[in-house]
């Protein structure tokens, strides 16, 4: 029975705050009369004269280089079945999300009320020139095969029916590794291949283009082994038929090398695993359950290497690690199809990936030690951002090598930095730090609880095991919502200000009072401020009673922070804190500082918050290259704020050589990496596109980073303190449930980091 408050979050969140995930947005100016004379008519007229003289000039005056038709007729949708066209649109949409997000392509999804494959080609034919690519989805086989190959046969454009080829290619390169670190030969292993719709053919295929021999195949459809003397197969099951006398997936499995599974869960039991030959390969591809459930199979057999589709465990075999690379490497040469060849760079590709050493910021996002090649690590992560200048070139050379390709790259290191550039999204960088904190969940205070919005934020890090909540607020107000949220989760509530919180507020206010007392603070005064929530909660951080906190939702930022100063010691180091905001931006991360914290800092408090900043970044995975900005440029203005940035950068050039800073910089030129090597091409930023700004004084960093988010809806997490010897953040008065998540995982890597280097100079000093 699905959840019903699920059922409702995945209803609420395609329908508001607009109905469906993807919109069709300008790319050019249209605010005067004579803009839209040049979108328009008649200016309009121009590039569609060019366009008839040559029909190649499309390619040049409009957006079909870089748009892919997502096409389906709604017969085979997920796990859902024959749903029809209107049913199918959230999903193709949602490919549409995924080929955006990952590889920057533009997408029209189509759903096309036709089950007749003559029909359907003709419909799609007839729409074709508006594409620069086709991606056919979910249509049931074996429709599915006939109207891909008359499709690619009768059009001049890259075709891929994705539910076949994309499982087959993330697979075989799954596969191909999987065989090398169990010293196995393709051509010498037995191979049981279980389900015979198009994913399967198309998988087997490609595994015999790999080198697989067919008569080591063994396929099985849901009435067992596809056997040659059955007179009743279509010719795609008749392709992989055997001659081998056995009827049953249970007969199939015996002494088999590899086991692919495409079908439905649960259908391997362990008696079936331990009867396959020694080191065996097992890809439960089932979704969202797997032929076999992942913990039993290696409970089963220590020597398995196992892979499924599902993203909790090692090695998923993902479709989304090829089909947006797939197509970009297409496109970009202007392809007439994806052939085998491609398919086949593609494999090689992924898999040649996989060997490589994995940046830190991998690491970081998936685990907290190191990922290397190896029985728990075939295939890459998803959001291995080498992902998008990796396989792109490989598909695009494969294209130029086999003829297909008819706008051949030239420059390919150009053309790998322009793939960097296109991977600036910031949802990306979201994801991973999600992911990050889920590696290692914390004890995480909500010092508000008892407003709903906070106890919603709550439970999504609850449920996405992102941290472990304890929630502070009056007990029954939090009770109430939480069945109001069906918020049913065992999760500590603590009220400060009951008698049974007694005993240890007088144990706070006792450590506190020791700090202050000599600061005018009384030890009643003391007990009195350990009643307020902020105050209790900050001291159970101290106290180690609970790792990190969040706060600040209800109540103005300096009323909030203040008791964070006054209980929290700074870091080793530092003498002043500072704050930070993450602008995920289009052109991707940013930290704007210092915007809550210092007024108007002076030189060398912009050095330190410098200092720190750059050490932020490099948390989230990001080499800092840094922008002192102001109102001039590089000594144009004698004015205190210009001298003082000035200053800060000189002290940072001097003492700390290898950081990327310059300035004072005007804003323009520290985003223009173009602009800035015309006009100043001595500066240390020269070739890179700053992504830390360092403001002058408070108000300009505050102004600018919530004009940011209010003009060009641009999302931000923070601010994020910085300086502190503890993991305490502050929103927002009134962030977002989801600002708050993204505060709440802020918080949670921000203590991994603190017990690391805790550990660190434990083991230093022992």
């Amino acid at each position: 029975m699905r959840d019903s408050r699920k059922r409702h979050e995945a209803l609420l969140y395609h329908a508001k705050p607009k109905p469906g995930k993807i919109a069709v947005v300008p790319t050019k100016k249209y605010a005067t009369q004579h803009d839209l004379s040049l979108a328009y008519s008649p200016g309009v007229a121009e590039p569609c004269l060019e366009i008839a003289k040559d029909k190649n000039n499309v390619y040049k005056y409009t957006s079909k280089g870089n748009l892919v038709a997502v096409i389906s007729n709604g017969t085979a949708v997920l796990g859902l079945g024959d749903i029809g066209p209107e049913a199918s649109k959230p999903v193709m949409e949602g490919k549409g999300l995924l080929f955006k997000i990952f590889a920057d392509i533009d997408v029209f999804d189509i759903e096309v009320d036709a089950t007749d494959v003559d029909k359907f080609v003709e419909t799609v034919k007839a729409i074709a020139p508006t594409f620069g690519g086709i991606n056919l989805e979910d249509i049931k086989a074996p429709e599915a095969f006939e109207i891909e190959r008359r499709l690619k046969e009768e059009l001049d454009i890259p075709v891929m029916h994705d539910d076949q080829h994309g499982t087959a290619i993330i697979s075989a390169a799954a596969l191909k590794n999987a065989l090398e670190i169990n010293k196995k030969n393709i051509e010498d292993v037995k191979i049981v291949v279980n389900g015979a719709g198009a994913a399967a053919i198309s998988c087997t295929r490609l595994y015999v283009a790999l080198g697989a021999k067919r008569e080591n195949v063994i396929m099985c459809d849901s009435k067992g082994v596809i056997r040659k003397d059955n007179e009743n197969l279509t010719s795609q099951k008749a392709e992989f038929a055997t001659h081998i006398d056995v009827n049953t997936l249970e007969e199939a499995m015996l002494n088999a090398d590899v086991f692919i599974g495409l079908s439905k869960g649960n259908v391997v039991s362990p008696e079936m695993l331990l009867s396959m030959a020694k080191n065996p390969i097992v890809f439960a591809m089932a979704n969202p359950e797997p032929e076999i459930d992942y913990d039993l199979a290696i409970a089963t057999r220590e020597d398995i290497i196992m892979a499924t589709g599902r993203s909790d465990h090692p090695n998923q075999v993902n479709n989304v690690l090829g089909f947006p690379f797939i197509f970009r490497g297409a496109l970009d040469v202007r392809a007439k199809k994806i052939n085998e060849e491609m398919k086949m760079a593609a494999v090689h590709a992924l898999a040649d990936l996989a060997k490589q050493s994995v940046p830190e910021q991998v690491n970081i996002v998936y685990d907290e030690v190191s990922l290397s090649f190896g029985k728990e690590y075939i295939i890459p992560k998803p959001f291995d951002p080498r992902l998008i200048y990796e396989i792109p070139p490989a598909i695009a050379k494969a294209a130029m090598d086999s003829g297909v390709a008819q706008e051949p790259i030239e420059d390919w290191d150009k053309y790998r930095e322009e793939l960097m550039d296109r991977s600036g999204t910031g949802s990306k960088e979201v994801r991973m730090l999600h992911n990050r904190a889920k590696k290692d969940p914390k004890r995480l205070v909500f010092a508000e609880a008892d407003h709903l919005d906070v106890l919603k934020a709550a439970q999504r890090v609850y449920e996405e095991k992102i941290g472990h909540p304890i929630l502070l607020g009056r007990r029954e107000i939090i009770l109430e919502l939480k069945a109001e949220l069906g918020f049913d989760a065992d999760i500590p509530i603590i009220d400060p200000k009951t008698d049974e919180e007694e005993a240890r507020r007088n144990r706070y206010a006792e450590a506190f009072w020791k700090t202050r007392q000599r600061k005018g603070v009384t030890f009643l005064e003391a007990q009195k401020w350990m009643r307020e929530r902020n105050y209790f909660a900050a001291m159970m951080v101290n106290s180690g009673e609970a790792d990190a906190l969040i706060t600040g939702y209800s109540r103005p930022y300096p009323s909030v922070v203040k008791p964070m100063l006054e209980l929290i010691e700074k870091d080793q180091g530092v003498t002043r804190v500072a704050a930070t905001n993450m602008m995920l931006t289009k052109q991707g991360p940013m930290f704007l500082a210092d915007t809550t914290i210092n007024i108007n800092p002076t030189a060398k408090d912009l050095a330190k918050i410098t200092q720190l900043t750059s050490v932020l970044a490099k948390m989230f995975g990001m080499k800092p290259n840094v922008a002192m900005l102001g109102f001039s440029n590089f000594g144009s203005s004698k004015s205190e704020s210009s001298t003082k940035i000035r200053e800060a950068v000189s002290y940072i050039h001097r003492n700390y050589p290898n950081v990327v800073v310059d300035g004072e910089l005007q804003a323009d030129f520290a985003l223009n990496p173009e602009l800035l090597a015309k006009e100043f091409p001595f500066s240390k930023l020269n070739g890179k596109r700053a992504n830390v700004l360092i403001f002058p004084n408070l108000e300009s960093a505050n102004i600018t980073y919530k004009l940011m988010k209010a003009v060009d809806e641009v999302e931000s997490i923070g601010p994020i303190l910085l300086g502190m010897s503890k993991p305490v953040h502050i929103l927002q008065l009134g962030a977002s449930v989801d600002e708050m998540v993204n505060m709440a995982a802020v918080a949670v890597v921000d203590a991994q980091n603190k017990e690391m280097k805790a550990k660190k100079k434990e083991l230093q000093n022992s």
